[in-house]
């Protein structure tokens, strides 16, 4: 802000953003940014999936969903879990959910 004081949200203050914090948040808005990681999350508030199953379901090459959620898991808004030679994905943060979903109703209301 121009007087120099970090503006708080709904009253919570937690002094000012670090670096960290602020690229991490960055990082968190550049992934929703992406209309395929937004298909992949949303996709993924469903169900675990695995990639073939993901890829299958939104007419996408493997490649591109493995790219993609090697992303989001390195961001940690997704997890994985192996079944044998299997590896399912879910969601891994519910604030990042609740923030995509409440993005999508905004979006849906007119």
């Amino acid at each position: 802000m121009a007087d120099g004081k970090e503006q708080t949200i709904k009253g919570e203050d937690q002094g000012p953003l670090d670096e960290e914090t602020l690229f991490v948040v960055s990082q968190t808005f550049k992934a929703l940014a992406d209309p395929t990681r937004i298909r992949i999350l949303h996709l993924l508030c469903e169900k675990e999936m695995s990639v073939n199953e993901i890829a299958d379901h939104l007419n996408l090459r493997q490649s591109t969903v493995s790219h993609q959620l090697r992303f989001l898991k390195n961001l940690r808004l997704v997890k994985y879990r192996r079944a044998g030679t299997t590896i399912f994905y879910s969601n891994d943060d519910d604030h990042v959910i609740d923030l995509l979903q409440q993005t999508i109703n905004h979006a849906r209301h007119n």
